[in-house]
């Protein structure tokens, strides 16, 4: 499933094979344990988001929620959005840095991590990236980027 027409991230689950499933509810778990106060869990662009709601934000670019994180099983695989990755090098650098000391294969997008299972994630260091952005941090992180434009 690349993007999902599901209301609700209830719906979303339901729709996914069990197998994926229980990886899309481990990493989701992961993210909403360790996510800072404010930011909502939506779907959002067809996959499971972390936003700044309108009501907090309403000034970005495209009059939708301001996305702190996503994730979503995709075509042969999963992608958890990390775009206070995206944002900041400095926390880019962190998590690249993280992956080289264990050995293991650092696989990003622009902000996405791709992996086949929650194994392939060093889950402590996204727990702490994920931890790391309060909801005013994100929003200057964003208008910073915007006034680069």
């Amino acid at each position: 499933m690349v993007s999902s027409t599901a209301k609700t991230v209830d719906a979303y689950l339901d729709e996914l094979s069990p197998e994926r499933c229980v990886v899309v509810a481990t990493m989701r778990d992961l993210v909403n344990a360790n996510l800072p106060p404010g930011y909502a869990e939506e779907m959002a662009f067809g996959m499971i988001g972390w936003n700044i709601p309108l009501s907090r934000y309403p000034k970005t670019y495209n009059k939708q929620p301001l996305c702190y994180a996503a994730l979503a099983a995709q075509k042969n695989g999963y992608s958890l959005y990390l775009n206070c990755v995206y944002a900041d090098s400095e926390r880019e650098q962190r998590l690249r840095a993280a992956y080289e000391r264990a050995g293991r294969k650092f696989d990003i997008g622009k902000s996405c991590l791709r992996f086949k299972s929650p194994d392939d994630l060093l889950q402590s260091e996204i727990a702490a990236i994920v931890a790391s952005t309060s909801v005013d941090e994100y929003i200057a992180l964003y208008e910073a980027g915007r006034r680069k434009d």
